[in-house]
This record gives C-alpha cells, sequence and structure tokens, in this order.
C-alpha cells in the first residue's frame, strides 16, 4: 500500500510546482453537508484548488461519483464493507482506494497534499488531523469536537510544527477574521453569537414533546443532521464555547455567547480598549469554507450578499440556560476543564444519534449527557491515550442509560 502511494506522490508534487501554485486540498469528510459546499468551490475554481484526497465514512454512492467528477489520487472509506463497491466502481481510473479507519489515519500523514479541510463529523476526525499537523500540513478546521476533546494536545502540536489551524466554523471563523492585523493587540473577550435554532423562545413543556422532523428544520442554515440537532439544543454553542478556549488561547471568562436570530453578525471580538470588530454576511457556509482554502488570499465568488435596505433590524438576548441547559453543561466543561468536555462531546454524540433515531426525547438528550459527566472518572491534566479512554468509557455508560 505505501509503495502505491508514494509512486503516485512523486508524481502528484511534480505536477503541483509545474502547475505554478495550485493549493491541493485533502477534504477528510467529503460527502457531509462541509464537504459537499468544499467541492463546489474547488470545482468553482479549478485554477486555485484541486482534490488530492476524498474521505467518507458510509456514504459510497456519493464518494463514487465525487472521485469520477474531480479525479483525487486516494480515496477512503471509512466503512470497510463497501471497499469492494467503491474500489470496482473506480477500477478504470488511476486512483486508488483504501478503507477503514486506520486507512484515514496513514491516508493523512501522506505528504501528497497541501491543506487538510478536517470535516469529518465528531471525535472520529480527531486522529487524521493530528496525523497532518505531524507532517506539517495547515488545517482547515470544520470539525469542532477535534479541540472539544483534546485541544490542549492539538493546539500544543500545532503551535510546536508550526502549523496553522484555520477555522471554518462561521463564528470561529469571524473572530479570525477579526484577528487579522490585531496580533499584538490583547483581546478582553470574544462574544460568539447563535440563532437560537428552531425552538428559540420555547419552554420544556413544547420541547418535550419535539420530533426528530421539528429539530432538523433550522431557521437559517443548512447543515448536517447532527450539527442540526446541536444547534437546536445549544450544544453546538458550548462546543463552540471550548473550541475558541483553544483555538484563540482564551480564558472561559473571555468567551460570551449571545443570540442573534438573524444570523448576519458571525462573531465578534473585544480588544482592551473597548472598541468591537464584527464580522458580517448572509448565512452561507461557503464563505467561511472558501475563506479557509484560500487564506491569507480573498477570492471572487457570485455568492448572494448581504443588503442593509432589505434587513434592518439586528436584535440580541441572552441565552436561556434553564430551558437549553446543554449550554450550562457544557459552560461546566469548559470551566473545570480536564477530560470533561470530551466526556461531555461523547455523551451528546450517542444522544443525538438516540435522538435522531427515536430512541430517547428531546429533554432526555440533556439528561443522559448530564448523568455522564457525573459518572466517569475526572482527569485533570490527561494525555492523549486518556482522553481516548474517557471517550470510550462515556460513550459505554451513555449508551447503556439508553439501552443501546
Amino acid at each position: 500500500m505505501s509503495e502505491q502511494r508514494n509512486k503516485k506522490t512523486a508524481t502528484i508534487s511534480s505536477q503541483s510546482t509545474a502547475e505554478g501554485g495550485m493549493r491541493r486540498i485533502a477534504l477528510f469528510g467529503s460527502t457531509g453537508s462541509i464537504g459537499r459546499q468544499a467541492l463546489e468551490i474547488i470545482a468553482a475554481n479549478p485554477d486555485k484548488f484541486s482534490a488530492e484526497i476524498l474521505t467518507a465514512h458510509g456514504n459510497e454512492e456519493l464518494l463514487i461519483e465525487q472521485a469520477l467528477q474531480f479525479d483525487p489520487n486516494i480515496v477512503v472509506i471509512g466503512d470497510e464493507k463497501k471497499y469492494q463497491r467503491v474500489k470496482d466502481a473506480l477500477s478504470s481510473t488511476d486512483i486508488k482506494v483504501f478503507a477503514g479507519e486506520k486507512a484515514l489515519e496513514e491516508t493523512a500523514a501522506i505528504d501528497c497534499y497541501d491543506l487538510m479541510l478536517a470535516a469529518i463529523v465528531g471525535y472520529a476526525g480527531l486522529r487524521p488531523t493530528l496525523q497532518a499537523i505531524n507532517i506539517r500540513k495547515p488545517v482547515a478546521l470544520a470539525n469542532k469536537e477535534t479541540l472539544v476533546v483534546a485541544g490542549d494536545i492539538v493546539m500544543r502540536k500545532a503551535v510546536e510544527k508550526k502549523v496553522p489551524v484555520i477555522p471554518v466554523d462561521s463564528e470561529h471563523s469571524a473572530i479570525f477574521q477579526c484577528l487579522v492585523g490585531e496580533t499584538r493587540n490583547k483581546i478582553e473577550k470574544v462574544i460568539l453569537t447563535a440563532s437560537g435554532g428552531p425552538f428559540l423562545g420555547r419552554k420544556p413543556n413544547y420541547l418535550v414533546n419535539v420530533k426528530r422532523e421539528h429539530a432538523l428544520q433550522h431557521p437559517n442554515w443548512s447543515m448536517g443532521a447532527k450539527v442540526t440537532i446541536d444547534s437546536a439544543t445549544l450544544m453546538n454553542k458550548g462546543l463552540e464555547m471550548i473550541e475558541a478556549k483553544w483555538l484563540f488561547n482564551l480564558q472561559p471568562e473571555q468567551i460570551q455567547v449571545v443570540i442573534h436570530p438573524q444570523s448576519i453578525i458571525h462573531s465578534m471580538v473585544q480588544f482592551e480598549d473597548g472598541s468591537i470588530k464584527a464580522q458580517m454576511g448572509l448565512p452561507d457556509m461557503r464563505l467561511p469554507i472558501q475563506y479557509a482554502l484560500a487564506f491569507p488570499k480573498r477570492i471572487t465568488n457570485s455568492f448572494p450578499r448581504y443588503d442593509f435596505k432589505r434587513i434592518n433590524t439586528l436584535t440580541f438576548e441572552d441565552p436561556d440556560l434553564r430551558t437549553f441547559r446543554n449550554l450550562s453543561l457544557a459552560m461546566e466543561a469548559l470551566n473545570k476543564g480536564g477530560n470533561l468536555p470530551s466526556v461531555l462531546n461523547a455523551a451528546n454524540e450517542i444522544a443525538v444519534y438516540a435522538f435522531l433515531r427515536n430512541r430517547v426525547n428531546f429533554l432526555e438528550m440533556t439528561d443522559i449527557i448530564e448523568k455522564t459527566m457525573e459518572k466517569v472518572s475526572f482527569i485533570q491534566s490527561p494525555t492523549l491515550e486518556e482522553y481516548f479512554e474517557s471517550d470510550g468509557e462515556a460513550r459505554t455508560y451513555a449508551a447503556d442509560l439508553i439501552n443501546l
């Protein structure tokens, strides 16, 4: 397997140099919402980007379609049972096909790309991201769970290897953009905006009857199922608070959340002189994806533009922490640190999985997360292996609560 890869890698490297600076993208999670939109941007800018690696967990049909269109060097299907289907479909091409979770890590460690777009949903994105950083590849990070689970280790490794981590989440991209040119100026706080999701203003007596199809109807953003449910529970904002801590080297008290239903201001930075910078735009994930892929350049596009004459009201309010207790639990994990964010994330992934399969109701997700956080032993300064062990223990306990 390694010999085949190295042979093709040498060829690709020579072509890249000859083509004069085209950026080769390793797209980990190409069939998800972020991955599909990233490929739209790559297709619209064939002189600037190429898709070098495409990976998916189980959507082999779309992965095959993407591979035939973009002709990557390597394709990885996470579900090993689907390997032969992908292999056969691509047999007439030069594309190398691998399968399994280990193959994701091994592929991330191959020096055949210029930037990784880390868009695998959930905890599964951690190991490939660490591999990319280890070989000094810049990472466009769309997987917030990577930093929630082991942010201290990931960012320490990035600093050690002098690797840029460019956020793709709209909120963190907004903060990142606000900080360009401000490296010597002290941050007083960052303000993460949240739409409030589809149940803004609702109380527990309404939420107890919420069904899967209702929770998946986000008012502003088009996202994958897991992220959409996290947005509905406000867990997404809690995970973003933890991610912001590591990305921007902040203390918990420097991170604030406000509800902004219009989703026009994507986040703000307040500096020590009281001045506030905000990054604005229509709610369109293609904007932060394109910014991360092209950074430090901005490139033209035909995306819709915000028109101040059409939308004249921008509102802000505090989140309802009593109703949306997931955000409170995330704040607890943020403040306590250690392995608690990892436990929070693992329990949440199990709870969302169960909710999407109608095994628990909307409010029960919070109960599962809270009980798991109370049960799993706290570790103040975990090793990477202890993070993995905490994740596994939390998943097992949460799954047992649901009888999964």
